[in-house]
């Protein structure tokens, strides 16, 4: 190369990088733009990734509708609790005790193979009480005394039913609208979407909570809170239950704040260098969250400083709120997260997955999040923070009527089931104090209103001020969606 080049030369290894960079880095880079304008045209560009100033509730961008909620709490019961034993009384089905599930009811579905080689289906009552409670008249099983006193303050969806059998894929589909995993999750859409409202935490922000019971919990990972195909700085960010809140998040022994300032400003010089000569988004996305982590190490310790809590909070949730890991421990996190302003908080409880021995765990399991939902509801509600927050609960899909394994007038076990389940939704502008849908005399089939996944995530979408239809990201050549490719509707009956 000449020295008498107009431009100094940049340095070989970097001409090389951008000479061989492959046409799928150059077609993503140019995804990228497509995407930014697509949101542009949703009222969702610029204005939307720009941070509110620090620890302030900002107003939401420009949307397609007026928005009912701000903020998601979404609390994944991971394994699929057993819907007849919880919410979806069949009083009829003690008739039914031992006896075969009819075919008629059946009807040809698919089995999962821990119970397809059954040489019989024996339906299994419910050995749990229920009663009606609040306007709504909504059954409600004796396992969750404090959900039962809250139930005009949820809109129970009865009728909600899936495409996948299996935990992997149907946890993947609640969470990211599809069964293969890669595809950005709900919280990472709306953190592109409508962008944060706190500079000083994630927009996104990950707790997984330990079950008191661990008989027969699920393996999960950061794929269920993964970006897939957005940028990567909408990807979830996990806060540990126990130890430091984030891992390497503290300055190392020795190291003060103004060495770490000094530290992270010559490498965001250096990055951004790299990102200007190359364009590479996973640069970008590395100085945004260089940047934020330094920012956290001032408001996450006073985030996570539960002990600085009234007697009366704990009182509401319960003593276990004292105990970090546990379920209440993280409910009351998430509302400490979305009261500064965290736009969405994701919750895992595991073992939900009762395969057998569901009197020995489902009490244990209810114990754990019924008081801890009840206290999160009304803290919000409290604090004038329901109305703009919309609470999920619920797991990926049911269980069946009939007893997989032995069967006792006692005790029992339920296999997976994706044509009906329960979930609850509160706050937000969802439709309080009513019950959405239908299914039959067994638990087994939706008679009445079902409620696929795209469907649900439609109406998430729309109690945001988001028409899914339009919210896309262009990848591979398609103008991805949440919601998928097949019609998805806005259930108006969830809506308030």
């Amino acid at each position: 190369m000449s020295n008498n080049s107009e431009h100094e030369p940049l340095h070989p290894d970097v001409e090389d990088w951008v000479r061989l960079e492959t046409r799928r880095q150059f077609l993503r880079r140019g995804g990228n733009v497509l995407g930014m304008a697509a949101l542009s045209s949703l009222g969702l560009g610029a204005d939307a990734l720009a941070a509110a100033p620090a620890g302030t509730r900002g107003a939401l961008p420009k949307l397609d509708f007026a928005p009912k909620a701000k903020h998601v709490i979404y609390l994944h019961m991971v394994g699929g609790p057993p819907q007849m034993d919880l919410f979806d009384h069949k009083p009829k089905m003690q008739e039914f005790f031992d006896k075969d599930l009819p075919a008629s009811i059946r009807n040809g579905q698919r089995l999962t193979t821990m119970s397809s080689g059954q040489a019989r289906f024996p339906v299994a009552p419910s050995i749990y009480k229920f009663a009606q409670h609040g306007k709504s008249g909504m059954w409600v099983s004796e396992l969750l005394p404090h959900t039962a006193k809250m139930v005009d303050d949820l809109c129970f969806i009865r009728s909600m039913q899936t495409d996948a059998i299996n935990h992997e894929p149907a946890i993947t589909y609640m969470q990211t609208g599809n069964q293969i995993t890669g595809r950005p999750c709900i919280g990472s859409w709306l953190s592109y979407g409508l962008g944060s409202l706190n500079n000083d935490l994630p927009t996104f922000a990950v707790l997984v909570a330990t079950p008191s019971n661990t008989e027969q919990v699920q393996a999960i990972s950061a794929r269920l809170w993964s970006s897939g195909y957005l940028p990567g700085e909408h990807a979830g960010v996990t806060f540990r239950a126990k130890g430091d809140p984030i891992l390497y998040i503290n300055n190392p022994p020795g190291v003060p704040a103004s060495v770490r300032r000094k530290t992270l400003d010559g490498l965001r010089a250096l990055n951004q260098m790299n990102y200007e000569t190359v364009g590479d988004d996973e640069t970008h996305t590395r100085i945004r969250q260089y940047e934020l982590a330094f920012r956290m190490q001032s408001s996450v310790p006073d985030l996570s400083e539960v002990t600085k809590e009234p007697e009366s909070t704990y009182a509401l949730y319960g003593e276990d709120a004292r105990k970090p890991g546990t379920f209440a421990y993280t409910a009351l996190m998430a509302r400490r997260m979305v009261e500064r302003g965290v736009r969405f908080v994701q919750v895992y409880l595991n073992n939900w997955d009762t395969h057998s021995n569901v009197a020995g765990r489902l009490p244990s399991q209810c114990k754990d999040i019924d008081q801890a939902c009840y206290g999160l509801i009304q803290d919000l509600k409290s604090r004038g923070l329901l109305d703009d927050t919309l609470v999920i609960w619920g797991g990926e899909f049911g269980r069946t009527i009939y007893s997989q394994g032995g069967l006792t007038k006692d005790n029992y076990g339920r296999d997976h089931h994706p044509r009906c389940f329960t979930m609850w939704m509160a706050g937000g502008g969802s439709n309080a104090g009513t019950v959405y849908g239908e299914t039959d005399d067994f638990s087994y089939n939706i008679v009445k209103d079902a409620v696929p996944v795209p469907d649900f995530h439609a109406t998430v979408l729309r109690l945001l001020g988001i028409n899914h239809e339009r919210f896309t990201f262009r990848y591979q050549g398609l103008d991805q969606r949440l919601t998928g490719v097949v019609p998805a509707s806005v259930v108006k009956g969830l809506m308030g």
